[in-house]
């Protein structure tokens, strides 16, 4: 059964709950990631305001991290600092763009304190299922979900081996949107041709919405009212890289229901936005006027 969500007073508010990392490539750069914190980092430059909730090291990839977000006006509350473990690394290797991932255990966004919870979130939740391969994050999760008193958004990021079918059909459980690709949803329903699977897990969990990228091809949804709504890149965009193209896809995905757009205008401007940042090197870009273009346009 869904949650009710409360009656909103003022501005909509986000909490966005995982991890905060540092991407390695090839050439050794090192860029900002961690899914959740992509989201947060994005919206935040499209003026939605997210509370990230969250930890890093006491070491200086930790205070990078701390610092750009300060440069960035994020909201940093949540974050705590764990100075018995490191901040988050994840190496990145490309292969013709696309990439694949050494993630390392036992890193800060592992052991989120229980302290950096607020006392009570509504409108929105978002978290994602890779900071959820400890039992610890487990635990401080369900009690944040115990908190949460608006709809939960889940995007489902399936890295090997940090998840399992029972793990993930627990993590749906209440849930009112879920955003995933379209191998992700091949590896949860292996029987059915990409519609029909979506159809099927939207049904098995009674969500609200599902959302299913597809790369090059676009992406699909399914809303409340089960129509099928598909959208795909108005043009060939240049790959620098793909990391995070589908983090910026769910960035826009929340903005258009915070702020009510219609799913056809939602699902437009979130497949733009992903188009752009696959000429990125990395998830997220530092400068306002990436982010302001797409804004004027909307």
């Amino acid at each position: 059964m869904q949650k009710t969500k409360k009656p909103v007073t003022g501005r909509p508010s986000l909490w966005i709950f995982g991890e905060v990392l540092f991407d390695t490539f090839p050439d050794g750069t090192a860029v900002l990631g961690g899914a959740p914190f992509n989201v947060a980092w994005n919206l935040t430059a499209f003026g939605a305001d997210p509370k990230i909730i969250s930890a890093v090291g006491d070491d200086p990839p930790g205070r990078e991290i701390q610092a750009r977000m300060d440069r960035w006006r994020m909201n940093r509350d949540h974050v705590a600092i764990c100075p018995e473990y490191p901040t988050g690394k994840v190496t990145v290797n490309l292969s013709r763009g696309e990439p694949s991932y050494i993630i390392e255990e036992q890193q800060a966004y592992d052991n989120i304190p229980l302290h950096c919870l607020p006392e009570q979130t509504d409108d929105f939740l978002y978290f994602g299922s890779l900071a959820l391969r400890s039992t610890h994050n487990q635990e401080v999760l369900a009690e944040l979900r115990k908190r949460h008193q608006g709809k939960v958004f889940v995007d489902i990021n399936l890295r090997e081996p940090f998840w399992t079918e029972a793990g993930v059909s627990e993590l749906l459980d209440d849930v009112h949107w879920l955003k995933l690709n379209e191998n992700e949803l091949a590896q949860l329903n292996r029987e059915n041709e990409a519609e029909a699977a979506a159809r099927q897990l939207k049904h098995d969990y009674s969500l609200e919405g599902i959302v299913v990228t597809c790369g090059s091809k676009g992406a699909f949804t399914l809303g409340p009212e089960n129509r099928l709504i598909r959208v795909e890149p108005h043009q060939a965009q240049e790959v620098r890289d793909t990391v995070g193209a589908g983090d910026a896809f769910a960035s826009v995905l929340l903005l258009g229901l915070l702020r009510s757009w219609t799913l056809e205008e939602t699902l437009t401007r979130a497949q733009d936005f992903a188009a752009a940042v696959i000429g990125l090197q990395g998830a997220v870009s530092t400068a306002p006027d990436f982010y302001q273009q797409h804004l004027q346009t909307w």
